[in-house]
């Protein structure tokens, strides 16, 4: 089973290189190997609406869960998600018995395998289970049976793989149909008359909305016995020109006047030799095969029409099997079996225009995969799970309009419907708190003015499984005073072990007997900084002062919030500037403390934080750096959210943030982050086209080594909208 590439958005040369790969994957195959090249477009199992239809986790919810399903029902309406489609490659050999087939079989498995990979196609071999359940889907394509199987029931039972697989019924009466229990088929050949065949042609198949099986029979020939086979037809062609001018001179015409047709076949076989000789070609006898399978008879003329009409588009014919129904379906079952025997010589570069790529999907069937708009190639739906990346870590990028934080909401509302993780955020802009409060999560709203405290100074004694929680919160505070006292070259040595020693004191009574009453607060730090000798701890505590009994004393309290909800918000919007990158640094530490504490739960964490370009100056550009290194084998998804790609790269280390972050949302770009990230990131000139002037919602997904322009106009007839919105006017409204 292989997956797909973007063959459809690359630019002219790529194109090129892929199907030049793809001819020297034909090549590698010799006459002695039967390949069978299958597309099977079927309908998802168990429905479409039971694929997406979420669950309220609590009652209160359920009007939000069954209002975001709704959504996207109608976002997988406009595309084609109702088919599963999949292809596969399947090959075989002869030979006497299965112990001398086996070690072949599975060296051409490796290469095949290693083939894939050259082209940049992800591939992996079937079990034979794996292998019994596509066969069982092809069979039941109407049903809702669930295919259940076990080796182990075969010698209890009596019973055969087969009688795990087999339909309900199968009728091949009718010359030109068949039935397969409620459904009906048909199976037609792909007559190929066009002198020049068109990458298009298996792609416009391919794309009909409706069920059906393809499949191409390759049989390579032998390489010494084609080129015989085609010097003995220029042999034939040569003897009937002669013949032919014997006749115009005994008639008193020209001799060089002979029938055009012979002298076209005469031009095309010579090009032909050349080309085996001397051109890297190869001969290979294909059989193209098609079957629509549909509901009623009427839907199934239906497609069989729209089918033929994308052959006549490419000047070719599809032809009806006539009393060969039975052997034209057995034919286009994944097996590598063709009992048909209607071929078409085609050379190698023949061959791979038809190219087997089109366009790349993500739509994974998992219970925690997520929304995140439609394929605008395919339109159709892109569910995709971060959890099932390598690094999970995300950035969404683009200019201001074009969608960014609608897009941080919109997966935050999902994420709080479609799994259990827990969700923080930092929120500049105060831009989140009307989605977080009808999710019934906790707003702590930290400003010089407001009632709600978070304790910069609060420790988990999990916060670290490899070192001392203690010697962490040291680290942090170090920094936390480093932005106070923002001296050009930093805290001096002493300061730091100054500040090391007061920490260490004013934990001990709390490290004794841990409970929330005996947590220290800045006083406590700043009251222990005043009993110290030396002069730079009344340094460090007249820079403390502001932030304990001054004007900006709203770090001095006890945490007096539950931001042990599972959605909490962190709103700074009214932080001052000499506040905000203090805010800032103690939501990191408390994410820290959350993330260890869920870690232990096994609970994943995630966490976005807006304007994410705050975090990427002096000190917290290294607690930024430290989360997108270290989050994920802590269970934290981390997603940051900035306009400003140029502080992506400022320094070697930051850059580390850019590299780290296997999934990226690009909306609209400005021309300078444009051309930034297109050498960062290797985005051709067609895909950087998709963030250029683009609308809102629409751009560029890069999903590990996936990369998918998408679209996503959400309805706006619903309350869920209004609470994703970030349009002022519409805000305001609210």
């Amino acid at each position: 089973m292989f997956q797909d590439i973007n063959y459809q958005l690359c630019q002219q040369e790529d194109k090129q290189a892929i199907i030049g790969g793809w001819c020297d994957f034909l090549n590698y195959f010799d006459n002695s190997v039967k390949v069978q090249i299958g597309f099977l477009n079927l309908p998802l199992s168990g429905g479409v609406h039971r694929q997406i239809r979420l669950q309220a986790q609590e009652p209160e919810y359920e009007e939000v869960c069954n209002e975001y399903s709704e959504v996207l029902q109608k976002q997988q309406a406009k595309g084609n998600n109702g088919l599963n489609k999949s292809k596969f490659i399947t090959f075989g050999i002869e030979a006497e018995n299965l112990k001398e087939a086996k070690p072949r079989l599975e060296r051409l498995e490796l290469d095949i395998l290693n083939n894939f990979r050259h082209l940049r196609v992800a591939a992996q071999a079937l079990s034979g289970k794996e292998r019994l359940e596509q066969l069982f889907n092809i069979f039941h394509q109407s049903e809702q049976a669930e295919f259940s199987f076990n080796w182990d029931w075969l010698p209890a039972s009596g019973l055969s793989s087969k009688d795990f697989i087999a339909p309900s019924s199968f009728e091949f009466s009718g010359s030109q149909w068949f039935r397969q229990g409620n459904l009906f088929g048909a199976v037609s050949f792909v007559q190929i008359i066009a002198p020049e065949l068109n990458d298009r042609m298996l792609a416009d198949f391919l794309d009909l909305d409706s069920s059906q099986l393809v499949s191409l029979h390759i049989q390579p020939i032998d390489q010494t016995a084609a080129i015989k086979q085609v010097k003995r037809k220029i042999t034939d062609l040569d003897r009937k020109k002669i013949e032919e001018q014997k006749r115009a001179v005994c008639s008193g015409y020209d001799m060089d006047i002979i029938p055009s047709d012979l002298a076209a076949y005469g031009l095309e076989a010579k090009k032909l030799l050349e080309d085996l000789q001397s051109r890297n070609e190869r001969m290979f006898m294909v059989t193209f095969l098609i079957v629509n399978i549909a509901d009623t008879k009427r839907q199934l003329d239906n497609n069989i029409f729209q089918a033929a009409g994308v052959a006549q588009k490419h000047n070719c014919r599809l032809v009806r099997l006539d009393w060969q129904q039975e052997q034209g379906f057995m034919s286009c079952l994944p097996l590598g079996c063709n009992q048909i025997e209607i071929e078409r010589g085609l050379t190698t570069g023949s061959t791979a225009i038809l190219v087997p790529f089109t366009t790349q999907e993500l739509y994974q069937e998992k219970p925690e995969a997520l929304y995140y708009g439609l394929n605008a190639l395919s339109n159709n739906l892109i569910m995709a799970d971060r959890k099932q990346l390598k690094n999970p870590n995300g950035l969404i990028l683009g200019t201001p309009g074009s969608g960014k934080s609608f897009a941080a909401k919109r997966e935050i509302l999902n994420v709080f419907l479609a799994t259990s993780d827990d969700i923080l955020i930092c929120d500049p802009e105060a831009e989140y708190y009307p989605l977080v409060e009808r999710l019934g999560g906790q707003v702590v709203k930290i400003s010089p003015v407001s009632r709600q405290y978070v304790n910069p100074l609060d420790l988990n004694l999990n916060y670290s499984d490899d070192e001392n929680p203690l010697s962490l919160k040291v680290d942090f505070i170090l920094s936390f005073c480093d932005v106070i006292i923002g001296s050009k070259d930093g805290l001096q040595p002493v300061e730091k072990t100054v500040i090391d020693r007061c920490v260490r004191a004013v934990y001990r009574d709390f490290l004794a007997e841990p409970t929330p009453e005996k947590m220290p607060i800045l006083q406590d730090l700043y009251n222990e900084l005043l009993k110290q000798p030396e002069p730079e701890a009344r340094r460090i505590a007249a820079a403390l002062e502001l932030y304990v009994s001054g004007s900006l004393n709203v770090f001095n309290h006890q945490t007096n919030v539950d931001i042990n909800k599972r959605i909490v918000c962190y709103d700074i919007k009214e932080l001052g500037k000499q506040l905000k990158q203090l805010g800032m640094l103690v939501i990191q530490d408390q994410v820290w403390n959350r993330v260890t504490v869920n870690r232990a739960a096994g609970r994943a964490t995630r966490y976005y934080v807006d304007e994410f370009h705050l975090l990427l100056k002096g000190e917290l550009a290294a607690w930024s750096v430290e989360i997108w290194k270290r989050f994920r084998k802590w269970g934290g998804i981390p997603s940051g959210i900035t306009q400003n790609s140029k502080d992506l790269l400022a320094s070697p280390e930051i850059s580390n943030i850019l590299e780290n972050s296997d999934f990226i949302l690009m909306l609209n770009q400005a021309r300078g982050d444009r051309d930034i990230l297109a050498k960062q990131l290797n985005i051709s000139p067609h895909q950087l086209s998709y963030v250029t002037q683009s609308g809102a919602g629409d751009g560029l997904l890069f999903y590990g080594n996936v990369i998918l322009p998408f679209i996503d106009h959400f309805p706006q007839d619903n309350s869920l909208y209004r609470l994703l919105t970030t349009k002022l006017s519409e805000m305001q409204e609210q």
